[in-house]
């Protein structure tokens, strides 16, 4: 790691965020500026509803990068199909859609059996 230890963040990445006011927001970064240090998030869960879906900047110091999970359970997938249909990720609806169905399959398949 660097001496900035946000140098790994990039378009795209999932952060938990706090505002100057203390609240924690999760987004999504939609653009960097490297010279100001700052990045461009599209706000998806905040503690202020009014903020929701907003576009912010902030300090790359106010920004965590959430780590990659992997998705286990139905209760995952449902709740990233959801943030997918609020993000208007066509493809990952569909992915997500894909690994649900093969999840009912094979609870059916193994209730037949």
């Amino acid at each position: 790691m660097s001496l900035n230890n946000h140098a790994d963040l990039k378009t795209g990445d999932w952060i938990k965020g706090k505002l100057q006011d203390g609240e924690i927001i999760i987004g999504y970064i939609e653009s960097l500026d490297f010279p100001k240090g700052t990045v461009r998030v599209s706000v998806i869960k905040c503690e202020s509803d009014e903020t929701i879906g907003k576009k912010i900047t902030l300090s790359n110091k106010q920004v965590k990068k959430l780590p990659i999970s992997n998705v286990v359970n139905k209760e995952q997938i449902l709740f990233l199909i959801d943030l997918a249909l609020s993000t208007g990720d066509e493809n990952w609806f569909i992915e997500l859609s894909a690994k649900l169905n093969s999840m009912k399959q094979l609870v059916n398949e193994a209730n037949i059996k």
